[in-house]
């Protein structure tokens, strides 16, 4: 038998949340989307030219140019990604992606019928295969009759919050290639950077752009969580036309088409007018400043965490505190995301959730939970310069700080007499 991922704990109808920023929505996004509340049609399948005009505008921004013709939108990154796998891996094509992952990548691929085979990830660039272990993936593969056509990778990632080396992202990329891959890069975080004068980020599209299609979800730096909107760019080359009419068939077959508000909301948010790019800069500053103040906390309570680049997300591995954990009854990541959870009172999902080795003792903290309940402390969280400070954040770092050294201390107790 062919040898896939596990399953490992819990149905796909109880994932993670997607790391939402947990602020208030923009005024100027919400008049946008007020002012077509009346219009009850959907948009084309795709997009219509004035949406796509906008996505394209984003994209050639950042150094990936296209025409209009070459994208194209969903009402979310999961249709997105449904539709594209269809049309890249054919019948029968298997994928690879990185482990960990995305949590929405997985189901698309079993929906599908379609094999995931999980490649390793070196620790300082989550969401990037190893390019010798893809390779070795791609052998093994092939020699038990599978068929990969397909690479899904990050390069700014979820859940590790890492940013991909340029130089290990330029070697996965060419090795995909010269394998016959295709690439899907997802780009949901790549505008969430902490540190972007200091953090080299690059799309796989611009190293081989005829083997890469590019999506992101909006709902990483430009639309709330709850108005799905993702967009995908495809190579300038009739093997990228193609790919695009396949997936506007699915798109089209599915119905999965954006409402008329969010349509105006997501081109507003694309063409990024001064208040999109002030409240984003806001906002990534924020999350920084949690991130880095969530991770002081883990490391405090004895455990490790990467330090995060980008995103608002911290993956925290409580591996050292394996044996207080065990005394609880927690072996596996199932377990510490159900003790975390509760003793936190927000999620915190266990790396499993993310393609990890259950076995591993590894869960992913929002920082929007470090945030207040209300909009006026979410608004003081915006514009403080130490949001670490405020006291609803205070309190629920305290929260996680108490949490990590209760197991510390059952830890110390545990130590044989020196």
């Amino acid at each position: 038998m062919r040898r896939r991922e596990p399953e490992g704990h819990g149905p796909v109808r109880y994932g993670p949340p997607f790391p939402a920023d947990g602020l208030p929505v923009l005024p100027e996004l919400a008049d946008r989307l007020g002012a077509a509340e009346h219009h009850g049609a959907a948009q084309p399948a795709g997009g219509d030219p004035a949406l796509l005009e906008a996505a394209c505008g984003y994209w050639t921004r950042r150094s990936l140019p296209c025409v209009p013709h070459h994208v194209t939108l969903a009402p979310g990154a999961p249709p997105l990604l449904l539709a594209l796998t269809a049309a890249l891996a054919g019948d029968h094509g298997d994928i690879l992606a990185p482990r960990p992952r995305a949590p929405w990548w997985a189901p698309v691929a079993r929906l599908l019928g379609r094999s995931l085979f999980p490649v390793p990830t070196p620790a300082d660039s989550g969401g990037t295969p190893d390019p010798y272990a893809l390779l070795e993936t791609v052998r093994r593969v092939r020699a038990e009759g599978g068929d990969p056509r397909l690479l899904v990778l990050s390069v700014a990632d979820d859940p590790t919050a890492a940013v991909a080396l340029p130089e290990l992202l330029h070697e996965t990329v060419e090795a995909a290639a010269a394998e016959g891959l295709h690439l899907i890069s997802d780009e949901t975080w790549r505008d969430t950077v902490h540190a972007p004068h200091d953090t080299v980020l690059v799309s796989p599209a611009g190293i081989l752009p005829d083997h890469v299609t590019v999506v992101a979800d909006l709902a990483g730096s430009l639309l709330p969580a709850g108005w799905p909107a993702a967009v995908a760019r495809f190579p300038d080359s009739a093997a990228g036309e193609d790919t695009h009419a396949r997936v506007l068939d699915v798109l089209t077959a599915l119905g999965a088409r954006l409402a008329a508000p969010v349509a105006a909301a997501a081109r507003y948010a694309l063409d990024e007018p001064e208040p999109i790019t002030a409240r984003r800069q806001a906002t990534v500053a924020l999350h920084a400043r949690l991130a880095a103040a969530a991770r002081r906390t883990v490391l405090a309570g004895g455990a490790f965490a990467p330090p995060p680049q980008a995103g608002r997300h911290l993956y925290a591995d409580l591996g050292a505190l394996r044996e207080p954990l065990a005394a609880r009854g927690v072996r596996d990541a199932q377990e510490l995301e159900d003790l975390l959870t509760a003793r936190l009172g927000v999620p915190a999902p266990g790396g499993h959730r993310f393609g990890d080795d259950l076995a591993a003792l590894r869960v992913r903290l929002s920082t929007a939970s470090l945030l207040g309940g209300t909009d006026e402390e979410r608004e003081a969280a915006l514009a403080s310069s130490d949001p670490a400070e405020l006291p609803r954040t205070r309190e629920a770092l305290l929260a996680l700080r108490s949490a990590l050294d209760g197991l510390r201390d059952d830890s110390r107790r545990w130590e044989p007499p020196r």
